[in-house]
């Protein structure tokens, strides 16, 4: 495995490879998650390049964020990683920072967005810049992370770029937790209290399964998060939407995504789970 933080040699490494190249895009802390992203992208590809990189743009404060470099090299090299890219920032945005970003459109505003002005921005942005460094075939991308999955797909669209989007089924824990990095902020406590997010989705996936009608879907799953925000170790529920697979809103029948994120202690969390609309809609 070639590891640089140079972004020439980077596309010196990318010319050498022959074949087809899928491309994992990351901000590192990897986990069980990402490995299922580069076994996909292993099992369809000759080639795997991931990047890691906490890209200013959509936070803050990127400080913050975990970083286990050491422990990202040893899972790209057990994933059979061809090239894993761990630039700084002056290596991606150059002269000082972009001039030129890509806005999301009005389904970039909401949901992950409310409150945190220009995410997205930042999101599409930086993924583009890593689409266009490593020119793969496909991006991989976990479902874990709908918005960003919908919008890195419309840009591809919109903007008309030479590259396959495939969305990767979440990774769970065994008692329904999506993994996360941000997993290893909670307490004991509130670990436990933070299954109310995959329930109280899977109670809405359940009751879209027995045709139950969109309003009933979200009440159902609302019920157990309603319950947790009074709980021990407070769940506070940030939102809980229906959407089609484009983001789009209030759909009423067909393929749809549940999403929630709720914040628990000081830590936000988001799932999402697909279900099938079947009633007809309806106040």
């Amino acid at each position: 495995m070639l590891e640089t933080e140079d972004r020439a040699e980077l596309l010196r490494a990318r010319a050498a490879l022959d074949g087809s190249v899928g491309l994992v895009i990351t901000m590192g802390a990897l986990h069980e998650g990402h490995a299922a992203l580069i076994r996909a992208a292993r099992e369809c590809h000759d080639h795997v390049v991931v990047t890691v990189y906490v890209n200013p743009l959509q936070y803050e404060d990127p400080a913050v964020y975990p970083r286990t470099p050491e422990a990202d090299r040893v899972l790209c090299r057990a994933g059979g990683v061809d090239v894993l890219y761990m630039p700084a920032t002056t290596q991606v945005y150059r002269d000082d920072g972009p001039l030129v970003t890509v806005a999301p459109g009005p389904r970039g505003e909401v949901l992950e967005a409310v409150g945190r002005p220009g995410y997205f921005d930042g999101v599409l942005t930086v993924m583009l810049k890593m689409t266009n460094l490593v020119r793969p075939e496909a991006v991989f991308l976990g479902e874990k992370d709908v918005q960003q999955v919908a919008l890195f797909r419309r840009m591809v669209f919109d903007l008309d770029v030479p590259v396959k989007v495939v969305g990767v089924p979440t990774v769970r824990e065994d008692d329904g937790l999506a993994l996360s990095s941000r997993n290893t902020r909670l307490t004991p406590p509130e670990r436990t209290a933070a299954l109310v997010l995959p329930r109280g989705l899977a109670a809405g996936v359940q009751a879209a399964a027995e045709g139950a009608r969109p309003a009933d879907v979200l009440a159902a799953a609302r019920k157990l998060l309603d319950e947790a925000a009074d709980g021990t170790v407070p769940v506070e529920t940030l939102y809980l939407e229906l959407t089609g697979p484009g983001l789009e809103p209030d759909p009423q029948a067909g393929e749809a995504w549940l999403l929630g994120a709720v914040r628990v202690g000081d830590t936000r969390l988001i799932d999402g789970m697909p279900l099938h609309l079947t009633a007809p809609g309806g106040p």
